[in-house]
């Protein structure tokens, strides 16, 4: 079977070298979506999921740093490498006070660059393998989001997709809150009325599949998010 080719999202506002690196990166077996601004970047993230993004730092309608905190909302794991002219040390500070994996200052070599991007996409690849095998312990409940079962005593539960993956999310942040935003945004694909009215209505039917056991409860956080509240977890 082919292997999948890694998707790069890469938002580069001058012609030249966002055509090179792209052309670069597809001869090294890339997948890359090419943007010129920022805005034009944001959009694309919004429709599609991606492995890592290069941004550059100074890009019309949305700067490089806007557009990561808006990607960060999204996806808080995507791999984010600044690529920028810019080499003031704050400007490299404030790039990984976002959660920049790196940041390449302009001009740089394209060699360096693949072999970094190599690294963080393998060390990607590895955390995403464990995280996919976890399951959860939840009072008397078991959780296990590969397979989407829910299950407690002899009765199984098949969660649809949404609903696997908002008790996923509930489930790693669990006795914490889980940003409203962030759920919407990562699930839903944004944060606007009716999608959280459909996020309330999954919420609801989570909490029907849990109400079995009183130790466990997913708590509204009033403006704010969720809560999955567990009192009695097996081996904690």
């Amino acid at each position: 079977m082919e292997e999948k080719k890694a998707k790069i999202l890469l938002c580069e506002d001058d012609p030249n070298l966002g055509s090179v690196l792209k052309n670069y990166l597809e001869l090294n077996d890339y997948n890359v979506t090419l943007e010129r601004d920022g805005r034009l970047g944001l959009a694309a993230f919004q429709r599609e999921k991606y492995d890592l993004c290069l941004l550059d730092v100074m890009m019309p309608n949305m700067d490089g740093f806007t557009l990561a905190e808006e990607i960060r909302d999204i996806d808080p794991d995507v791999p984010l490498f600044f690529l920028s002219a810019k080499t003031m040390k704050e400007d490299i500070i404030q790039g990984y006070k976002l959660g920049a994996d790196d940041y390449i200052t302009k001009p740089f070599d394209s060699e360096v660059l693949l072999h970094k991007i190599k690294a963080i996409l393998k060390r990607n690849e590895e955390l995403n393998r464990e995280a996919e095998n976890k399951e959860f312990d939840l009072a008397s409940y078991h959780f296990n989001p590969k397979l989407r079962q829910l299950s407690v005593g002899e009765r199984t539960q098949t969660l649809s997709p949404k609903e696997n993956e908002l008790l996923k999310m509930l489930c790693e942040h669990m006795n914490d809150l889980l940003p409203r935003e962030q759920a919407l945004k990562r699930i839903w694909g944004s944060d606007t009325y009716f999608n959280g009215r459909s996020m309330d209505v999954y919420i609801a039917k989570l909490r029907k599949y849990l109400k079995e056991d009183p130790d466990i409860e997913i708590v509204n956080i009033h403006g704010n998010g969720f809560r999955l509240v567990v009192q009695n977890t097996p081996g904690a």
